[in-house]
């Protein structure tokens, strides 16, 4: 009996205690429930704190799964929910809802969203427990959202940025090309499939695959590929065939085709690598991406930032939609270059496709006028998607299009004769008017030498041979003998005086930097008399080249080079390189060089032309003769606008260096009759 006595009193301590705790207020109810909405934690949200009828009306996937997706698709960020504070002596009756004003601030891709609702909770028994749980419905998502009604988001592409020369002509634009397709029930005869895909560089299998989707219709239009506007004959052929049409579309398009190539690259459909690295930067799998040149190089300012649009889609038919948020698209920046798009296609034309290198800067500004490399690609061909097999003939093309010439660094020859001099004269080690008696056709310091010899092309040379001599005859002999008086440490420091061993500082473009030798130093007496004459283990980048000459017409400055045009020009980058006389003399003897040289095909009646060949010898050990480059920098005595280096490779068959001075000529006639 004590013991039944006993345990109905401790039943009745816990009754009176349970009464005596602080019961869960639904302010605090909703500031747990709005923690998790906070921290995007749906299934928390949904498991503990929605009432039943909100339970009943929306299946826990709708609730969890969609605002999940929701926050995925349309990039919802920095969720902030808040509510007003009740009084501090609020009194809630558990028969009546407790409701609160609330405010939502969140991220999205199409930019920020904010509104305003009241909340509501009720208060319910579970488990024999009574608390307060969220009433809760879709308007919480978005204010305007109903049952039925569908979320919907729309990018809306930013044009990319165009880049133009320095007058504004347009070297890469957003214009037009065209998509290729065929109407099925006009297509009358099957077999001319095999046609159009040789036409289009495609397959057969690979048209059917079009054919055969599964929207198909015998009457509809179907895209089986793409060419550029340019490629006016080939499109006559396709839509010469009856069933094959062309439609206008949007496209990247490069004017100067070939000739600026591989300065502006191209853009085409962004990788699957390129998506995943660049995932975070909104790129999607439809993008299209600068691939090569500057389309590459510059894709954060040509790209431009895409707009979005949020909006809610009812389920009415015609009904308008209902903007939630949008972001007006950003445009790509135009980029104007220093290039004279005219300079940049004499150069390219005047090569006539022959392998080889051009360059051309202003001696008063240090901007690059042009970069060429011959041959050159189509860039347009690449843009709208280039078949495989026309990739692999270009691949395997012998005079390599792919290749870009004007990045790479090539043996010199004597182009570099000047610099020597001017190294020389500066040391006080060479004489300008100092003639040395050269005899023979080969020449060698002594017998320590072994069988190394220096040879020179013409010993018909009359003595004594002076430094302009030197240079109209491109006497090797005179070069190394004035190289060993100089000593391998002064020729050395000097070239790098004039940037050997440094990358060219050219923002927006990769150069390979010009170096003395492989390691940068000159081991042995025979290495520096081939050095000084642009042989043994020299090389020198076709820009840098250009450069190089700038000294000679600015008294003994080499300017920092510049191919964007809003940046600062007629910096210093190398300087008291030479005195004025030095510069002097040297422009002097260059005018010679072709007056009474060997690049007569440059002598014009009407454009006083200066400059100096070189013809740089690529013998392997044991080859009776090599191939050789030939080379022509040169500049107008009259008006020296701009310097021209120019290179073309392999021409010991078709006159050496006046080969490559003919051509210079021609850009300099374009030029003078150019506007």
């Amino acid at each position: 009996m004590k013991k039944a006595l006993f345990g109905l009193l401790i039943l009745f301590l816990m009754a009176v205690l349970a009464g005596c705790q602080e019961k869960t207020t639904p302010e605090e109810r909703l500031a747990e429930y709005i923690s998790h909405w906070n921290k995007g934690e749906f299934a928390a949200m949904y498991k503990d704190y929605l009432n039943a009828g909100t339970k009943e009306a929306f299946p826990a996937e709708e609730f969890v799964d969609r605002q999940e997706k929701l926050q995925e698709d349309l990039g919802i960020d920095k969720i902030e929910v808040t509510y007003d504070k009740p009084a501090e002596d609020a009194e809630w009756d558990a028969e009546k809802p407790a409701d609160f004003p609330i405010q939502v601030k969140m991220e999205t891709l199409a930019g920020p969203v904010e509104f305003e609702k009241t909340i509501t909770l009720l208060n319910e028994t579970r488990d024999d427990e009574a608390n307060w749980f969220v009433e809760w419905d879709q308007s919480y998502i978005f204010p305007e959202l109903e049952p039925d009604d569908e979320i919907g988001f729309t990018r809306i592409p930013a044009y990319r940025g165009e880049i133009v020369d320095r007058d504004g002509l347009v070297l890469a634009k957003n214009g037009t090309g065209y998509s290729i397709g065929i109407v099925p029930e006009k297509l009358a005869d099957p077999s001319k499939k095999t046609e159009i895909a040789k036409l289009l560089g495609t397959t057969v299998e690979a048209i059917d695959a079009q054919l055969n989707q599964s929207w198909v219709k015998p009457e509809l239009f179907v895209p089986i590929g793409k060419t550029a506007a340019t490629n006016g004959a080939l499109i006559d052929k396709l839509v010469a065939i009856p069933g094959v049409g062309a439609r206008t579309i949007e496209m990247r398009e490069y004017p100067y085709g070939p000739a600026m190539a591989h300065l502006t690259g191209y853009t085409g459909a962004i990788s699957a690598e390129q998506l995943e690295e660049l995932k975070d930067k909104g790129y999607t799998e439809t993008d299209q991406i600068g691939r090569r040149g500057l389309e590459s190089l510059l894709e954060d300012r040509l790209r431009g930032t895409d707009g979005m649009q949020i909006y809610i889609k009812k389920p009415q038919e015609n009904a308008e939609p209902i903007i939630i948020a949008e972001q007006e698209p950003v445009e790509g920046e135009t980029v104007k270059l220093t290039i004279n798009a005219s300079l940049q296609k004499a150069a390219y034309d005047s090569m006539k496709g022959e392998t080889g290198a051009a360059a051309s800067v202003d001696p008063k500004t240090g901007e690059v006028l042009a970069l060429v490399s011959s041959p050159a690609y189509d860039p347009n061909e690449f843009v709208t998607g280039i078949s495989g097999a026309r990739y692999k003939a270009l691949e395997e093309d012998a005079k390599n299009p792919l290749f870009n010439r004007f990045a790479q660094s090539y043996v010199p020859g004597s182009t570099i004769k000047p610099i020597t001099a001017a190294i020389g004269m500066e040391a006080g080690t060479l004489k300008p008017d100092e003639g040395l008696t050269i005899n023979g056709k080969t020449w060698q310091k002594d017998d320590s030498w072994g069988t190394y010899r220096v040879s020179r092309l013409h010993p018909e040379a009359p003595n004594p041979i002076d430094l302009n001599k030197s240079l109209i005859y491109s006497d090797n002999i005179y070069y190394a003998q004035q190289a060993l008086k100089m000593g391998r440490e002064t020729f050395t420091e000097g070239l790098k005086q004039f940037g050997f061993g440094e990358t060219v500082p050219l923002e927006a473009m990769e150069l390979t930097a010009s170096q003395i030798s492989n390691d940068g130093s000159l081991g042995s007496e025979g290495q520096l008399a081939d050095s000084s004459f642009g042989q043994g283990q020299m090389l020198t980048n076709i820009l840098h080249l250009a450069m190089m000459y700038e000294p000679f017409l600015t008294d003994g400055t080499m300017l920092k080079p510049t191919l964007l045009f809003d940046e600062e020009d007629a910096q210093v980058w190398k300087k008291d390189l030479m005195s004025a006389d030095t510069a002097a003399t040297l422009r002097t003897a260059m005018r010679n060089v072709v007056v009474d040289g060997y690049a007569q095909s440059a002598n014009l009646d009407n454009i006083p032309l200066a400059g100096k060949t070189g013809t740089a010898e690529l013998k392997a050990a044991g080859e009776a003769r090599g191939k050789e480059n030939g080379y022509f920098v040169s500049y107008n005595t009259k008006d020296p606008k701009f310097i021209l280096a120019m290179m073309v490779e392999n021409v010991e068959d078709n006159g050496g260096s006046d080969y490559v001075a003919a051509m210079a000529a021609e850009v300099y006639k374009l030029m003078a009759t150019s506007p």
